[in-house]
């Protein structure tokens, strides 16, 4: 394939690493002081787009490319109100888009087991549940993309809860979530069921970005050749 990455930060290296590991080309490389790189010209050619932006520019970006049809694998959290937008670009222009707020393997095991869990919990309601993130102090959003859909996941299994909240927010009928930044954390995620007698934990701790950036390449690898809005259970076969 030929990539168009956009976004050049850690992720972005990582991303660019995974890429010419697999045998793939970056035609081009976008990051915020070369944004108007980001033209036709310059996509001539391109096969699939990988985004890891930032919240305010993500939607432009994948916007511009779905309007050339580029295929766009987009990693950015916190830009998800304009989600339905790109998913109707997507369409009008024919071609294929996939958001994630986590590419790993390994986190999109956790989301399934977090959901049957929930599912589980839902017949003990002596148990209260809350999650809590880790993550290095350049991360930009607050609470990450994967902690809400975590708590998404435990809201469409467990009739108790109808959302996520902040940690000092709480409520009983919300999913409190506690958000840490520190150091050079790569990802690290909790979910606790607790009770007085006991506790569940399930837990992912990513030891680098390297389970990301793969996942967003085996992404575009998946869709470059298809026409569609599409997700990891996708790419996973799940």
């Amino acid at each position: 394939m030929n990539i168009v990455l956009i976004g050049y930060g850690r992720m972005g290296h990582e991303v660019e690493d995974a890429a010419l590991a697999r045998g793939h080309k970056i035609m081009l490389i976008v990051d915020k002081d070369n944004t108007s790189d980001l033209c036709s010209e310059n996509l001539e050619g391109v096969d699939a787009a990988i985004e890891f932006s930032t919240p305010d520019t993500a939607y432009q970006n994948i916007s511009i490319c779905l309007g050339f049809k580029i295929p766009v694998v987009s990693g950015t959290t916190g830009w998800l109100d304009n989600y339905s937008k790109a998913v109707e670009l997507c369409k009008i222009n024919d071609t294929s888009f996939i958001h994630s707020t986590n590419f790993s393997l390994g986190v999109n095991l956790l989301f399934r087991l977090n959901a049957e869990l929930a599912r589980q919990m839902a017949h003990y309601k002596n148990y209260n549940v809350k999650i809590e993130e880790k993550h290095h102090t350049r991360k930009l959003d607050t609470p990450s993309g994967t902690a809400i859909t975590l708590a998404k996941g435990i809201e469409e299994q467990h009739p108790d809860y109808r959302g996520w909240c902040a940690e000092e927010e709480r409520s009983t009928d919300l999913v409190p979530i506690r958000s840490v930044r520190e150091g050079n954390i790569p990802g690290t995620h909790i979910v606790t069921w607790d009770s007085e007698i006991d506790s569940i934990t399930l837990m992912h701790e990513a030891k680098n970005r390297k389970g990301l950036a793969l996942g967003a390449v085996h992404a575009a690898e998946f869709i470059y050749k298809r026409k569609g809005v599409f997700t990891m259970d996708d790419i996973l076969g799940l």
